[in-house]
């Protein structure tokens, strides 16, 4: 049985504007978009079955640091951002440089991997010299797929283009193509291969995002992705990549969920547990309010 109380059971995290949130706080930022995908659709209808899963009775708020969500006061799930092909990158950036402006910092909830592009475009104004790490099994820096510039196998390519950021480091990739190897010497990408990895802290001088495509993960632990691809992490493999974090996290994404390929609401679940991870890292740092010398 969880460890929750009865009088525990409908109790809900705060909801609502941003104006609610104090300055160093946190926003969670829904972005229902997935017009980039190239395979199939679904990521849309991630934000809000992550936030449903986060808040489901089946368990509690508390990170595996301590820090009890539910009753801390320095986050809130905000509106989300809604915009078609048209304008999606536009009204996403605007909505993450809003927040940012309002001494907040932001958790995003995807979508496809398109997202992140506008979303690290406002970063980058903020928090100069950024580092970003990418959990991924696909190190989406094609130049163009489909003839999409825009596609979610391309943000980091635009990303590294615009020189958005100091370090990209790539954590998980099995799928290298030729071309997609050229890109990464080309734009100095580190890349660690999931053949290749082993879980030990990564370090990072300056100001850290990081991105979580849920298909870094073994189709095992979350069939709702819209990309299989065999011989990823456990979710205690990603947890541990987020507790082990060193460096000043100032933001993070999950994305590419797709709902349309769950079973029984896994990934759903995987992913509202790895944001309560991400939110501990956000306000308290990566070792949680035991960092901080609180029990």
């Amino acid at each position: 049985m969880p460890d929750r109380g009865p009088a525990e059971t409908g109790s809900q995290p705060p909801f609502g504007p941003a104006a609610g949130i104090p300055v160093g706080g946190v926003a969670v930022l829904g972005v229902p978009f997935d017009g980039n995908s190239s395979f199939l659709r679904g990521p849309a209808d991630a934000p809000a079955l992550i936030l449903d899963a986060l808040v489901s009775p089946s368990g509690n708020l508390c990170s595996e640091h301590g820090l009890d969500l539910e009753t801390d006061g320095r986050w809130r799930a905000v509106p989300p951002v809604h915009a078609d092909q048209s304008d999606s990158q536009r009204a996403i950036e605007a909505a993450v440089r809003s927040l940012l402006a309002s001494g907040l910092r932001v958790a995003s909830l995807g979508g496809d991997h398109s997202v992140t592009l506008p979303i690290l475009r406002a970063h980058a104004e903020r928090y100069p010299g950024l580092t970003v790490v990418q959990l991924d099994a696909h190190p989406d820096l094609y130049d163009h797929l489909d003839g999409n510039c825009d596609s979610h196998a391309c943000p980091f390519a635009r990303v590294m283009e615009e020189g958005l950021v100091a370090r990209l480091v790539q954590v998980g990739v099995r799928t290298f193509t030729s071309h997609q190897r050229e890109q990464a010497g080309r734009f100095g990408v580190e890349a660690i291969e999931m053949r290749d990895w082993q879980l030990d802290a990564l370090v990072a001088e300056h100001p850290v995002y990081l991105t979580l495509d849920l298909d870094v993960l073994d189709p095992a632990f979350a069939p709702g992705v819209s990309h299989h691809e065999p011989g990823g992490m456990s979710v205690r493999d990603v947890l541990g990549v987020i507790h082990r974090l060193r460096g000043k996290l100032v933001g993070a994404d999950i994305v590419e969920y797709n709902p349309r390929r769950d079973l029984n609401g896994v990934t759903a679940m995987v992913a509202a547990k790895c944001l309560k991870e991400l939110l501990a890292g956000l306000l308290d740092g990566p070792g949680g309010p035991a960092e901080a010398g609180r029990s």
